[in-house]
């Protein structure tokens, strides 16, 4: 049975910092693509990041430059480190793990930036 746990949300204020963490299992971050998406209220889930097997990283055009995506293949966990955060990026944030043909998401976390 696969399992995404993410942890690490909150509330946090514009230009703060926050790391989320998804501890993965039945299922090999290492070998597979894993990402972070999220979706805030009254809009469709949009990609945050991914990571591939291979560590190459994407990123949408809103976060480039403030957010990273690493992993660590020992601990089975994907991380999002999320930096000058803005209001906008308030929103329910969802680890997911692609192991073709199936797609794991987790539960989310929700990331509030406000003051």
């Amino acid at each position: 049975q696969v399992q995404l746990v993410e942890s690490g949300g909150g509330l946090v204020q514009p230009g703060g910092p926050l790391r989320l963490s998804c501890a993965a299992s039945g299922i090999i971050v290492g070998s597979c693509v894993m990402g972070w998406h999220r979706q805030a209220p009254g809009k469709q889930r949009e990609l945050v990041a991914t990571i591939t097997a291979g560590g190459n990283t994407n990123y949408a055009d809103s976060v480039k430059g403030r957010f990273t995506i690493s992993k660590n293949n020992t601990k089975n966990t994907v991380y999002l480190q999320m930096n000058s955060l803005k209001p906008e990026d308030t929103a329910v944030y969802y680890c997911n793990g692609l192991r073709p043909p199936d797609n794991y998401w987790g539960q989310g976390t929700q990331v509030t930036v406000s003051s």
